[in-house]
């Protein structure tokens, strides 16, 4: 959400800004917001001008009083009365506009950073760099599922028997595989000065309207019936929610924060979930990382944010790329984002596994999250980026790290997880 003194005195930039995310229908709800404000800023100084003129009169019956001028005294009582009714319908008329104002300043997006590529959609996202080689084997690599089944190592029949499409039971080498790579990741960054949290599963409406778009909460969050209680689609949620309504020093800057959690979304709009993948699933877990911190330093955080994605593939020997998102691939909220893909050898092409965004001041002006510095409060920039979502991950472990023999190598840094194993075998080789 914007301030709405930037909207006041930038009215044409942020029009700009609307017109590259390719949001035309939002450009009326500029003049909107301006009108609606200087209607409740008029009101408010016509409430400030009446309790002055109630203050006066207050004082003037007990002046009339004292001097026993009853009849004067009633009449500044009724003009104290009267003066109260107009005070009430203008707190109501202001409490209405107020609501007016922030509906539609929540819809208005964020002011992207000057960098960001002009696109109207994924297709037009811009890659930036690649990290490894990818390596298509010269045998045939199967789809995912295929290779977990021949550990025995995933049961959708019974999944769909419990819960329909989009859920999995993994057992086996792949469930320790899933477990594995999820220890590791928590012992990755926390490797790297982040502090380790495993936070609430679920969040009050509040802190989701803070943390999203009315959009996307709509598109993805699962609401609990009866209850201001929402399941959250990733930590981040409730991390950046955790410092709801904090005023913290600023030489606690910045916080780097890493969290575990199940992911739970309704994934609107997937157009028909694989009824044998685990690509695009309801429920999943993953390992992310979320830094607060002050304005200045946002950008900094933002490369050592992907640059830790990055790193954590290729110390699994999983080759990468980034992308950056062009503007009508960005989020409302975003200032900046990029997408990193693991290469899928089967496919020969990249596919999304993480994505890492700088999201300026927005969670934290709609949740009040602020930082004070010698000269006085002002608001944080909070960031937020995946280290590694399995079982999505698990698709690009498996692909990439398939031998001929249909045995899965398993790289160094995760074999103190996996017992000591250098591979693991299938069911049909044993």
């Amino acid at each position: 959400m914007l301030d709405i003194k930037f909207i006041r005195e930038n009215p044409e930039a942020v029009k700009e800004n609307i017109k590259k995310k390719f949001q035309d229908e939002k450009l009326k709800l500029v003049d909107e917001v301006i009108e609606i404000d200087e209607k409740l800023r008029a009101s408010k100084t016509d409430g400030d001008n009446l309790r002055a003129e109630k203050n006066k009169a207050s004082k003037e019956i007990g002046k009339f009083m004292q001097n026993k001028e009853l009849d004067k005294a009633e009449e500044a009582k009724k003009k104290v009365a009267d003066i109260n009714e107009e005070i009430a319908k203008l707190e109501k008329s202001e409490k209405t506009l107020a609501e007016e104002l922030k509906t539609r300043m929540m819809v208005i997006p964020q002011m992207m950073d000057e960098t960001v590529p002009i696109g109207k959609d994924d297709s037009e996202n811009v890659e930036l760099e690649k990290f490894g080689e990818p390596i298509i084997p010269n045998f045939e690599v199967p789809y995912h599922v295929d290779i977990m089944e021949s550990f025995d190592g995933i049961d959708l029949d019974s999944s769909r028997n419990t819960s329909g499409a989009g859920f999995y039971y993994l057992k086996g080498d792949i469930a320790r595989l899933h477990s594995a790579i999820l220890a590791y990741a928590r012992d990755f960054m926390i490797d790297r000065g982040f502090e380790y949290h495993i936070p609430p599963f679920m969040i009050r409406s509040d802190v989701v309207t803070g943390v999203m778009s009315f959009a996307e909460m709509e598109n993805m969050m699962y609401k609990i019936e009866g209850e201001d209680l929402y399941l959250i689609g990733t930590s981040e949620h409730s991390m950046i929610g955790k410092y709801i309504n904090t005023i913290t020093p600023e030489e606690k800057m910045p916080l780097a924060l890493t969290s575990y959690s199940p992911c739970f979304r309704k994934e609107v709009g997937a157009h028909g979930i694989e009824e044998r993948g685990v690509y695009r699933i309801h429920q999943f877990e993953k390992q992310e990382m979320v830094v607060i911190c002050k304005p200045e330093d946002s950008k900094d955080w933002f490369v050592k944010l992907w640059q830790n994605t990055v790193d954590f593939f290729r110390s699994l020997e999983i080759p990468v790329r980034t992308l950056e998102c062009c503007s009508g691939d960005l989020a409302d909220l975003k200032v900046k984002s990029l997408d990193v893909e693991a290469f899928s050898p089967r496919q020969n092409k990249y596919f999304e596994v993480g994505s890492c965004s700088n999201l300026g001041d927005a969670q934290a002006r709609r949740l009040n999250i602020k930082l004070r510095g010698e000269n006085g409060t002002y608001l944080a920039h909070t960031l937020n980026n995946t280290v590694v979502a399995p079982p999505r991950m698990l698709i690009a472990f498996l692909e990439n790290l398939l031998q001929e023999d249909g045995t899965v190598k398993i790289p160094q840094p995760l074999q103190m997880y996996m017992g000591g194993k250098d591979k693991i075998v299938p069911k049909t080789n044993k």
